[in-house]
């Protein structure tokens, strides 16, 4: 690679660096304050809220980074036909293969971003994030120190609590247990504490009785007590068994998945579509960048409008994307459809190498020119009366 392919790789990998950074923090902020209860109705931290929010990142990567990529082709590829570099190229007789080698080396970097990400690193975010939200939403711990909430456990143990103050003192305590058919056990309290010891957790009330109601008997059994330690022991740090997603998977698993596994035996059609999906993935870097160089590569003078050539880029890559979208969505029920992706890049790679080879300059339909023409025109002067 000379010093014209050096050049276009770094300012490629620059402007794709930047691009993805941009995407993806502004559509993070968007997913992250979907998630804002973790800190106001669970009592997390700033720190876990940005912890837990901040591992859906690579998904996002996935998604925007084949998009971020053709971005930056097209903004290096026009800047060097607003520079007249291209044609310079071109005039000294250097074949189009030359900056397409760069700008592909580029991509397969791309690609492999894509597919590390996709294979391994997604998947075990998404795994921990499943695993650290069901913990914070279902311990008791957290969640029955919030103030004015009923917490239901089991679906026979009631907490509530009146308020909580900055000391960590709960006030205002009121405790309902169903588990024992034998005896119904209320207990308020006008204070209590949450006390971690070596042989558990307890929540320890003060200034308080104990109801206890047996179904044979009309009236309950009150005991008033200055203390009384309840049992939360068996509601903390609880073990739990996580069936992961398809998209939760790595790629081995999804490739040869158990054939007990509860989730494949319900959804092996999901199964078989993340699997191509994760296969296709890393591919639309390369499609993007052959058809960015295939629309934009040749080279123009400056007189000659580029406008239409990056509209038709868009509208090609966005058609590609589409039949992914379709072919994995469709394919999930019908897996002849799952072909669909793989067709779609190989007519781009095969199509869109011709075009570069040839030197082709590619240029919409007269139609669609001329409907392009029509709507701005219309726009201005609807914007001109104005």
């Amino acid at each position: 690679m000379g010093s014209i392919g050096r050049y276009i790789f770094r300012t490629t990998l620059g402007a794709f660096t930047l691009v993805l950074a941009s995407l993806t923090a502004i559509i993070w902020v968007s997913y992250a304050l979907r998630d804002i209860d973790l800190m106001t109705s669970q009592g997390q931290t700033m720190l876990t809220f940005l912890a837990i929010t901040s591992l859906l990142i690579p998904q996002l990567v996935l998604v925007i980074a084949p998009v971020a990529f053709v971005l930056a082709v097209a903004h290096v590829l026009n800047k060097l036909a607003s520079d007249s570099e291209i044609i310079v190229m071109n005039a000294a007789g250097m074949s189009p293969w030359l900056a397409f080698r760069a700008l592909f080396a580029s991509a397969l970097i791309v690609s492999f971003l894509v597919l590390f990400v996709g294979s391994y690193f997604s998947p075990e975010c998404l795994r921990i994030v499943r695993r650290w939200v069901t913990e914070v939403r279902t311990d008791v711990m957290t969640n029955i120190v919030q103030p004015g909430r009923f917490l239901t456990l089991e679906g026979a143990l009631t907490f509530h609590i009146r308020e909580r103050q900055p000391n960590g003192v709960l006030v205002g305590i009121f405790v309902n247990d169903r588990r024992n058919p034998a005896e119904e056990v209320t207990l308020l309290a006008e204070q209590g504490q949450i006390v971690e010891t070596q042989t558990g957790s307890f929540m320890v009330l003060q200034n308080g009785s104990a109801q206890r109601r047996r179904p044979n008997e009309r009236d309950p059994a009150i005991v008033n007590f200055d203390s009384y330690a309840f049992d939360l022991s068996n509601f903390t740090h609880v073990a739990r068994a996580f069936t992961y997603s398809a998209r939760e998977r790595y790629t081995w698993e999804l490739a040869s998945p158990p054939p007990n596994d509860p989730i494949y035996q319900r959804e092996p059609g999901q199964f078989r579509a993340e699997l191509h999906d994760r296969i296709v993935s890393p591919l639309y870097p390369l499609a993007f960048a052959i058809i960015a160089y295939a629309y934009l590569g040749a080279p123009r003078t400056t007189r000659q409008n580029r406008a239409m050539a990056i509209c038709s880029a868009i509208v090609a890559v966005a058609a590609l994307r589409l039949a992914g979208f379709v072919s994995i969505v469709v394919g999930a029920r019908v897996p002849i459809m799952l072909g669909l992706q793989y067709v779609a890049v190989a007519a781009v790679f095969i199509f869109g190498f011709f075009a570069i080879d040839r030197g082709l300059r590619i240029e919409p339909p007269a139609w669609f020119v001329n409907f392009v023409s029509m709507v701005t025109d219309r726009l201005s002067r609807r914007f001109a009366t104005s």
